[in-house]
């Protein structure tokens, strides 16, 4: 189904882009959140003029969040774990874990924002990628170290 994307989404483009979808994709999300339209004529010219606007919108708040990633590049946290018999970790350390460390700093970020493929369970460094918005991420390093 083609669609025309009212604003930025992740993984299909920006706004006033023609994409096809599927078309329970478009009608369960897409459309009922507001992010896309069907793409008639009467809705490209209409979103076409949203899209100009919206796109500075989006070029502004970019920039803003390029710098705050810019300032993240800098941040780690530290997660203290219980060890047991050769530095195996009991349980593990999860996005949720990751938020609330950040928390602690001053940085207020859901744990669904923080990308973390599978929880940590091992003691040192990891990189760890937070998404901002806007296709902006930063890296931030997560340390674990025996409690």
């Amino acid at each position: 189904m083609e669609i025309v994307l009212k604003k930025y989404v992740d993984d299909l483009g920006e706004a006033g882009s023609v994409v096809n979808v599927n078309p329970g994709f478009a009608r369960n999300y897409l459309f009922p959140n507001k992010l896309a339209v069907p793409a008639t004529a009467a809705n490209m010219r209409v979103v076409e003029d949203q899209a100009a606007r919206e796109n500075l919108k989006a070029a502004k708040a970019r920039g803003h969040l390029e710098k705050v990633s810019g300032k993240l590049a800098g941040v780690s946290v530290t997660a203290k774990v219980k060890v047991g018999e050769e530095d195996k970790v009991f349980g593990s350390v999860t996005a949720a874990n990751i938020a609330e460390l950040l928390g602690e700093q001053g940085y207020e970020y859901e744990h669904r924002d923080i990308n973390l493929p599978e929880p940590l369970k091992a003691l040192g460094q990891y990189d760890v990628e937070i998404k901002l918005g806007y296709g902006v991420s930063a890296t931030i390093q997560v340390w674990l170290v025996r409690e």
